[in-house]
């Protein structure tokens, strides 16, 4: 049983720190949101009042919150890298921006510390469920201290090379899935004005070689697959608002890497549009709404 400093209790947050508990670890948390708070402790976590308190006496310490400029205030000057102790290794599942990640990891060796970044796919289902894949950039002793802690949480675990490399890794993922969304919102759109039935289109697309996982578990038509947010008026699984922060990132990467991304950069205009309409924290499929406006 390791001693683990968790920081960050969103959506995400809590029900990975709810399977750590289950694993057999003693959790410390430490979230702005008391609500948030009290949930984990209501799982048997320990209540903590800083980032400095949760990241003291613990073995790792998990981080997950929402932008880079966040990891490099909770890492640096007075913050967890002061706190922690010797041995200390550190996990940060944010995703971010590749150089933030990079910068924080100087920091962590210069202090003398091992850490990873270890963004996650798989939304709530998977953070519930325990089966997140985790992209981990970092060396391999880092990556293999880190993993007996991932395994509490995730079923993929992937080591994507140094530091950095693990946002790299997401990023590229995230690119996809919002365009994946995007399409299938225009797929299932013209497919239904076109007279098709949207269960004969999801029936047959399924099964064909315009499948997606996003196209399967997220379809943004109703009722037509068991598990889309769709079903619920578009309760999130992963916030539209959220995939247009990681659409961001993708092209500021892509200029970054001096590569063209069409696709990608369509997709981050649609999903501007859905969240200049106020649907911001809805799920991600809800993009069906740019192509689609009576979507409901």
């Amino acid at each position: 049983m390791a001693k683990v400093g968790f920081i960050g209790l969103g959506n995400m947050g809590g029900p990975m720190v709810r399977n750590l508990i289950k694993a057999g670890h003693s959790l410390k948390v430490y979230d702005l949101s008391e609500e948030a708070i009290n949930f984990a402790v209501q799982a048997g976590a320990v209540a903590t009042k800083s980032v400095k308190e949760a990241s003291s006496e613990v073995d790792f310490v998990v981080t997950m919150v929402p932008v880079g400029s966040n990891v490099r205030e909770i890492f640096l000057a007075d913050g967890i890298l002061a706190a922690a102790g010797p041995g200390t290794v550190m996990i940060d599942s944010s995703t971010i921006d590749v150089g933030s990640a990079q910068a924080v990891h100087e920091a962590a060796k210069s202090a003398g510390f091992n850490m990873i970044d270890a963004p996650v796919s798989g939304g709530v289902i998977g953070a519930d469920a325990g089966t997140l894949t985790f992209m981990c950039g970092g060396d391999k002793e880092s990556f293999e201290k880190a993993k007996p802690i991932l395994q509490g949480m995730g079923k993929n675990i992937v080591h994507c090379g140094s530091g950095g490399l693990g946002q790299a890794t997401k990023i590229c993922n995230n690119m996809l899935a919002g365009i994946n969304a995007l399409a299938a919102a225009e797929a299932m759109t013209m497919g239904e004005r076109l007279g098709v039935s949207p269960d004969i289109l999801y029936e047959v697309i399924s099964t064909s070689t315009g499948r997606s996982y996003i196209f399967e578990t997220s379809n943004p038509m109703p009722d037509v697959c068991s598990t889309s947010p769709a079903n619920n008026k578009f309760k999130p699984g992963f916030m539209a608002k959220l995939m247009l922060k990681d659409l961001r990132l993708s092209q500021a990467a892509a200029q970054d890497a001096k590569t063209s991304t069409p696709l990608g950069a369509a997709a981050t205009a649609a999903f501007q549009q859905l969240i200049d309409s106020g649907f911001g924290d809805l799920d991600t499929s809800s993009i069906i709404k740019v192509i689609k406006p009576e979507s409901k």
